[in-house]
């Protein structure tokens, strides 16, 4: 393409697969054929790659006449581009192959589609031409230099730098958390966030954090693997989005298969997901360090358009950050932790009588009940059963982390074992279903059980 001429990097918007582009071929005997493709992917300045996975017809004309035609429209002005290209080679492994894969099945996981729609190859081709189409849709559109550059601009680099700095200043991890999607919000943008911590051993990932959310969500769990979340857990790499449907949305996983094969008793003990009722665009994003998968760090919006490569480098830096941080807390927190018992004095009550608060643990799912609702489950359930029975067995008002490292029937990992994520969690979830009966930081490695109730508990083996 000459100097001058339109570059992919021009279209951004068209690549998204908001509005489908029609790809246009041609066997060997001249017969025509016409395809509508639901994105065209971007490989490097000069090269795209198209999914092959049902159009054998498209297939196997561009391995007969390799000259092929792609007409896209951009999603904000309707404005028309016709590429030229030629068919180059086709890929079945490597990382395009990989990344276009994973995009497919994020999309396929949410709609039950994982064994239909499966990618079979990215078919490689050179951009020979881009031209612009005029009046394709008659209507007046503006050029290329007169809609909005989303090509990275200083001072969103400066608030890049300014967030990472405050992020590293942070010394617990509560803070941490809610630190993060406060900045990304107010600084960057990103008005819908969660952040999810990653438990290796289940496969599983769980809300620890969310923003700009009527529900918080903090519990809930996404199985690796499982949309586009899950996806990104397993395969530790950032995943976007862009046009998508409103029916892939977070809130929709696994409730309707959980109350299919376990009824609705199973389904109570599931928090939903936090999710932005017609998201049209998602990004995710690992918390990885030194090759340990932490967690996820996932945005979405309403606008089918709001998140392109800038934003995507953004979240990476962001996260790479914020994993960095998370390690040298629990890190710190562990060495920190003191090995002597804290005291037992009794709590103090004064005012009205305090209500009562049953607390019921369910042996077969680690799982607790409070007053009849669901709590907690697993690593958190199994924390806050052996403080309620210490506290009402001994009297004990005060815990330390390294005890509870120490409580081989908790089942802590024995390396990197989340315990202050676990904590969190269980506080965020007390807060919310029996605020009276409190889990209270007393510094670093400590923390008191506080009870403004009477205490019932009862246990279930079956």
């Amino acid at each position: 393409m000459a100097a001058g001429t339109l570059q992919l990097e021009d279209l951004w918007p068209c690549l998204q697969g908001m509005i489908p582009a029609a790809l246009s071929t041609c066997a060997s005997d001249g017969t025509p054929n016409i395809t509508f493709i639901s994105q065209i992917y971007y490989v490097d300045s000069t090269h795209i790659a198209i999914s092959h996975q049902f159009f054998n017809k498209t297939h196997r004309n561009v391995r007969e006449n390799p000259l092929a035609c792609a007409m896209m429209l951009d999603p904000r002005t309707l404005q028309a581009y016709r590429l030229q290209l030629r068919f180059e080679h086709s890929e079945a492994s490597g990382p395009l192959f990989h990344s276009m894969s994973l995009q497919l099945q994020a999309i396929a996981s949410h709609t039950g589609m994982t064994d239909v729609f499966r990618l079979r190859a990215a078919d490689v081709y050179k951009v020979l031409h881009i031209e612009r189409v005029e009046g394709f849709t008659q209507l007046p559109t503006p050029s290329p230099s007169e809609v909005p550059s989303r090509l990275f601009v200083v001072k969103e680099l400066e608030l890049v730098r300014l967030l990472v700095e405050r992020l590293n200043k942070v010394e617990l991890l509560g803070d941490l958390l809610e630190t993060a999607l406060q900045l990304l919000d107010e600084w960057l943008g990103f008005r819908h966030a969660i952040i999810l911590l990653a438990d290796e051993r289940n496969e599983k990932l769980f809300t620890i954090a969310s923003h700009g959310y009527p529900e918080n969500g903090v519990g809930s769990e996404v199985g690796f693997g499982g949309g586009l979340i899950g996806m990104v857990a397993r395969a530790r790499r950032a995943l976007r989005l862009s046009a998508i449907d409103h029916s892939l949305r977070y809130a929709r996983a696994v409730r309707e298969r959980a109350e299919a094969v376990a009824g609705t008793e199973a389904v109570c003990r599931e928090i939903p997901l936090p999710g932005l009722a017609g998201a049209a665009s998602q990004i995710a994003v690992p918390l990885a360090t030194r090759g340990r998968l932490l967690g996820v760090l996932a945005v979405e919006s309403t606008d089918p358009l709001a998140f392109m490569p800038q934003e995507d480098t953004i979240l990476t830096i962001v996260a790479a950050q914020l994993a960095s941080s998370i390690e040298q807390i629990g890190h710190d927190t562990e060495e920190s932790s003191p090995a002597t018992p804290a005291s037992s004095q009794p709590a103090r009550r004064t005012g009205p009588s305090p209500r009562i608060r049953r607390f019921c643990f369910f042996h077969a799912d680690d799982c607790i009940f409070v007053d009849g609702e669901y709590l907690i489950r697993n690593v958190p359930g199994r924390i806050l059963w052996r403080l309620l029975r210490q506290q009402q067995d001994q009297g004990r008002l005060e815990f330390t982390n390294r005890e509870l490292r120490m409580d081989s029937w908790l089942g802590l990992p024995e390396f990197k074992d989340n315990l202050e994520s676990r904590l969190i969690l269980l506080r965020k979830r007390m807060e919310q279903k029996c605020p009276d009966v409190r889990l209270v930081p007393r510094g670093r490695g400590r923390f008191a059980l506080e009870t403004d109730a009477v205490i019932q508990l009862s246990e279930k083996t079956g």
